[in-house]
């Protein structure tokens, strides 16, 4: 497969499209995401099962969110059945890739806590609230940047790997290189992505905080968190679409043939 090497400008187009196909079905979307985030918050209330057993599914439910996004922006039928749809193809490679995702997270972590004494590898895998005196020496912030930058090539590895599994049937390796050489290729676009995701996602709730503390000095705790989940709402289904942009703009021909 042809990963094709966009121009840095592109991450910031990726956000903007992304926008634009949210709008297309912004109920319908919304609705998907936030069905997602329950059902993983559920099964997460079982220590350890509940964190494998998500972990395993993450691949699949990104198929079924790109799917309902990629039904968008072609105009076909966004339905509810379309949350487990990813489930449906190609399913054993992405528990395979789900595996291997769940393994290299704990190795990740397991080094880590080299940092704070495994504060950080309890509070991810079990729930565990981290004792104060690794927050307070820093010991927990440490273990966190070390895990960030470990993480890094293995969300890479992960970026286009469901979706290359799941809608092209590539074995879980073949995907897992792949999607990391698009990654590495597309690195400038992928900067200006992060960085406007982190624009929009600081600057945008700040001002319109702002505005509601300035107009509504009363009433400003409730409204001030009635925006945070709205633009939530928006935000995250908005992220979903852009995953899909930018699938569709550094894999143009294999999804022309999807």
């Amino acid at each position: 497969m042809q990963a094709f090497t966009l121009p840095a400008a592109q991450g910031w187009r990726w956000l903007i499209d992304g926008f634009r196909i949210f709008r297309k079905s912004h109920l319908m979307l919304t609705f998907l995401v936030v069905s997602y985030w329950l059902l993983m918050a559920l099964a997460n209330v079982i220590p350890f099962l509940g964190t494998i057993a998500t972990t395993l599914c993450i691949p699949a439910f990104s198929v079924s969110l790109m799917n309902a996004c990629r039904n968008i922006d072609r105009g076909a039928p966004v339905r509810p059945q379309l949350l487990f749809s990813g489930f449906a193809s190609n399913l054993r490679t992405l528990l395979v890739l789900g595996g291997i995702y769940l393994i290299a997270t704990v190795a990740i972590l397991a080094v880590s806590s080299l940092a704070d004494d495994g504060a950080l590898m309890r509070l991810m895998l079990a729930g565990r609230k981290p004792d104060d005196e690794a927050v307070e020496s820093g010991a927990l912030l440490l273990a966190t940047q070390v895990s960030l930058i470990l993480l890094c090539p293995v969300i890479m590895a992960y970026w286009y790997a469901p979706v290359l599994a799941g809608w092209h049937g590539v074995p879980a390796a073949k995907a897992l290189f792949f999607s990391f050489v698009a990654c590495l290729r597309n690195w400038r676009a992928f900067l200006v992505y992060s960085l406007a995701i982190a624009l929009v996602a600081t600057l945008a709730p700040a001002l319109l905080i702002g505005l509601i503390a300035a107009l509504l000095p009363d009433g400003a705790a409730v409204m001030t968190g009635l925006a945070t989940i709205l633009i939530a709402l928006v935000l995250a289904p908005t992220l979903f679409a852009s995953f899909y942009v930018s699938y569709r703009d550094v894999f143009v021909r294999p999804e022309r043939d999807v």
